[in-house]
């Protein structure tokens, strides 16, 4: 099992920055990839970024160019810079952990932090 736990969200300004970690715990050695994904109000969860063991970094077309993803293999955390953050960034972030192959029964979910972009 892992058990994963977010933290990082809040209120800002359109144009602000937030920085979100994820600390795993349990059998990290499993994971394979971290990502983070995000859901907003009436609408389907969606992926926003991941990375891989090996540094391999993927992001949605709607993020690329403002946010950063990254981790630190010795603490077993990842990260999501947010920069240049828009009102249709707002939503609930969850992060995210798979093995590789993946199996269903080893994905597991952060309990999500909210992010909230005012204008």
């Amino acid at each position: 099992q892992v058990q994963l736990v977010e933290s990082g969200g809040g209120l800002v300004q359109a144009g602000g920055s937030l920085r979100l970690s994820c600390a795993a715990t349990g059998r990290t050695s499993s994971i394979n990839t971290m990502g983070w994904y995000r859901q907003a109000p009436g609408k389907q969860r969606e992926l926003v970024a991941t990375i891989t063991s090996g540094d391999s970094t993927n992001y949605a077309d709607s993020v690329k160019g403002r946010f950063t993803i990254s981790r630190d293999g010795a603490k077993n955390t990842w990260y999501l810079q947010m920069n240049s953050l828009k009102l249709e960034d707002t939503g609930v972030y969850y992060c995210n952990s798979r093995t590789a192959p993946y199996y269903a029964r080893w994905e597991y979910w952060g309990q999500g932090t909210q992010v909230t972009v005012s204008s």
